[in-house]
């Protein structure tokens, strides 16, 4: 087989591995949309046990009260699905890794998804009710505080991604060890850049007041720290296969003479 049509082969799995994931995303959004009042409802719970007694959403959009429980509908689609997506991609790059990468691969994907819910979860439960009920509380007297429902899905899937990336930092600093493109003695060096560098983060990607900030900065640092340890853990256990096998080696040649 020409390197043409080889190519092509490869572009054609690739659609249709694409076009399979999509399709397993749509139907578990068409399976959840009967449901879709109800999932906004349990995302918009945090905010809502903040409010003062009475208090509530707006909707400043004809079409708001429809399309946000939609897309908040596909965004919890996307993320059930996500595990078949992975599946999907996995069985497409995996045949061209070797054997040693598809051991490291692997973990590191589940890793990664398992890392990315976390990241949210810790968002959900821990950061947001912290953050609104501290916004709740220093509202001034006779100010109703509310806000529109686009407003708060975009706020939401921000912090999401911003708390589910921040979690994926362990896999970051393992890959980075692995591929020897930074060494844990230089991390360590650059320890107390990335503090400085995680309160720009957490000053960035969350609301603008100090607590929100250090809930974002604080995990990232502790993931970071959490990255070199399991880093030096997995540097030792391929250090000691790699000389597990050039003894096998050894000991294979000198049998043979």
């Amino acid at each position: 087989m020409s390197k043409e049509e080889t190519f092509i082969s490869h572009l054609i799995e690739l659609r249709s591995r694409l076009v399979r994931a999509i399709v397993a995303v749509l139907l578990v959004c068409l399976c959840l949309l009967p449901w879709a009042r109800e999932i906004y409802a349990i995302l918009a719970q945090p905010l809502m046990a903040a409010l003062p007694q009475g208090g509530q959403m707006i909707a400043t959009d004809i079409v708001g009260p429809f399309l946000v429980p939609l897309k908040v509908t596909l965004l919890v689609g996307f993320v059930i699905a996500l595990p078949y997506v992975l599946w999907e991609i996995w069985a497409f790059v995996a045949p061209g890794l070797y054997s040693h990468e598809k051991r490291l691969a692997a973990p590191l994907v589940i890793a990664s998804f398992l890392l990315f819910l976390v990241g949210m979860c810790f968002a959900y439960f821990l950061v947001f009710p912290m953050v609104f009920r501290f916004m709740a509380g220093i509202a001034p007297e006779g100010v109703a505080w509310m806000t529109d429902i686009d407003k708060y899905f975009s706020f939401v899937l921000t912090s999401f991604v911003a708390f589910g990336v921040t979690f994926e930092v362990p896999v970051v600093v393992i890959v980075l060890v692995r591929t020897g493109v930074v060494s844990i003695a230089k991390l360590k060096e650059a320890r107390p850049y990335v503090i400085v560098g995680a309160f720009v983060v957490g000053a960035i990607f969350t609301p603008p007041d100090v607590l929100s900030q250090v809930l974002l900065a604080v995990p990232l640092w502790l993931l970071y720290e959490l990255g070199i340890i399991v880093s030096r853990f997995v540097v030792k256990r391929v250090e000691e296969s790699e000389a597990q096998m050039e003894h096998d080696l050894d000991k294979a040649d000198a049998e043979s003479k």
